[in-house]
């Protein structure tokens, strides 16, 4: 997805980025002579999805300090920072998370944390001047700035707990509003406003790389299991999904990453390989072997091989693979960047660090699992026959034909280990079911790491915390 870049706009750093709160951003002048009709406005709304892109800085283009990564380092605490993935050899893009030895200066806390606000504040800019927008689309600009407000404050309270609330564009004097962290229930209260604004506006299904109807309601579905409440309008949200009869499940589940929007994706963060680094991602170079800034940075677990072999069905083959230089190591094929689909193996495109594979935020075989956790209601068990169709039709796609009767709470997890590795849902989903410290205590022990029951947070990053002059307070544990 070609993204247009208005970055000569966009160069506040007020928010949560600046090491020189004294200094008056000049771009907030520019953005008063800015946003003056739809078209500009528009233009705001897709430097938004370009934040959610991140740079995807070459080595060579270093020497600027840390980054804009964004979505790009998602997969190191979503993934290694659970019992799915590893580092191949100890890799810098990953190693601290696969140990449980994470701290406040870990790269990719800090340049998600800002990323995330970064998108945040874009969103607000936009949302500041839709007064200029026309009647026939200012509803559905409200509607996609806030969805992707939503989606960033959702990734920073699941990672981070409380954080800062900046629901508006701020001065860079309003350092009260801008580092004070406020109680999750009040950043929460945010994304479902947002989200239910995004569900009840004009927006359709017509996208699969921007905000959509079904990508709202999927969202505040999840947002509801998150909160352990709401269980009913989770399922109804999750069945509107199912019954507008814009998706369906891949028969093939190699199409899903490489058949680019196809029917069975919701929401993805669109990429381009066309030559410009900064529509391209970087990312999946770096969960091969000596690829990319990375060595080898997401490989499977031997557990998460083991998951496979008990009850993956025909899926392994799409998700991992034998390093060819280790045959006991596995490497990452999910968004595997490749030279030609059509000849047989897989095999790595030339430039596999100037990707065009676009990142799958969420599927329809996540909204099929969700609703079946919307069922179960927090409960241990189901017999429930729409929850049993949900969960056949994703077992059935991967080959696994066997009759059920009821869906566990247990085997409901197992199922999303499976169908989703990779695709940054492990650790989020182990917090969401209850069951993150008992899960990740073992597999630490078992692998000899430091897992302690603080890291179920990430650290608040170090220099956010001295920019702020001690308006920040670090989680527990860092």
């Amino acid at each position: 997805m070609k993204l247009i870049k208005i970055y000569s706009l966009f160069c506040l750093t007020a928010l949560l980025w600046s090491c020189d709160l004294d200094t008056v951003p000049t771009s907030a002048i520019v953005a008063d002579t800015f946003f003056n009709n739809d078209d500009e406005i528009a233009a705001g709304i897709i430097n938004i999805y370009d934040g959610l892109q991140g740079s995807n800085p070459l080595e060579e283009d270093g020497g600027f300090g840390i980054p804009h990564l964004a979505i790009q380092v998602e997969y190191q605490m979503a993934e290694i920072l659970s019992d799915n993935a590893r580092t191949k050899s100890g890799s810098p893009q990953g190693f601290d998370f696969e140990t449980f030895t994470v701290t406040p200066e870990t790269t990719a806390i800090i340049t998600y944390y800002r990323s995330m606000y970064n998108i945040i504040f874009r969103a607000n800019i936009v949302l500041e001047n839709l007064q200029n927008a026309s009647s026939e689309n200012i509803n559905k600009f409200e509607a996609e700035a806030r969805f992707l407000r939503a989606y960033a404050y959702f990734n920073l309270v699941r990672f981070y707990g409380n954080v800062p609330l900046v629901d508006r564009v701020i001065g860079p004097e309003e350092t009260e509003i801008a580092f004070t962290r406020v109680d999750e229930a009040l950043v929460y209260d945010l994304i479902v406003d947002d989200l239910q604004f995004a569900v009840n506006s004009d927006l359709d299904n017509s996208f699969r790389t921007r905000a959509s109807k079904a990508a709202a309601q999927t969202f505040l579905a999840k947002v509801y299991l998150t909160l352990g409440t709401n269980y009913l309008e989770a399922q109804r949200l999750l069945e509107n999904v199912i019954a507008s009869g814009n998706y369906n499940l891949e028969p093939n589940f190699f199409d899903i990453f490489y058949t680019e929007a196809n029917n069975e994706t919701i929401f993805s963060i669109g990429f381009s390989s066309t030559g410009d680094v900064s529509d391209s991602q970087g990312f999946s170079a770096e969960f091969l072997d000596a690829v990319g800034r990375g060595t080898g940075s997401n490989y499977a677990t031997d557990e998460l091989v083991a998951a496979f072999n008990m009850f993956g069905g025909n899926r392994g083959q799409f998700t991992f693979r034998e390093d060819p230089g280790n045959p006991d190591r596995f490497q990452t094929v999910k968004f595997l960047p490749i030279e030609d689909l059509n000849v047989g193996p897989i095999i790595p495109a030339p430039n596999a660090r100037i990707a065009g594979n676009d990142w799958i935020v969420t599927r329809y075989a996540d909204v099929l699992l969700l609703h079946v956790e919307a069922i179960l209601a927090g409960g241990q068990e189901t017999s429930a026959p729409a929850a049993i169709a949900s969960f056949r039709a994703v077992r059935e796609r991967a080959g696994i034909t066997d009759p059920i009767t009821s869906v566990t709470k247990q085997a409901l997890l197992d199922e999303r280990r499976v169908e989703l590795a990779f695709e940054n849902h492990r650790f989020l989903d182990l917090k969401r079911f209850g069951v993150a410290q008992e899960v990740l205590s073992a597999f630490s022990a078992a692998n000899n790491f430091e897992f302690q029951a603080t890291d179920l947070l990430l650290p608040i990053p170090g220099a956010e915390i001295a920019i702020s002059q001690g308006i920040l307070i670090q989680n527990r544990g860092y």
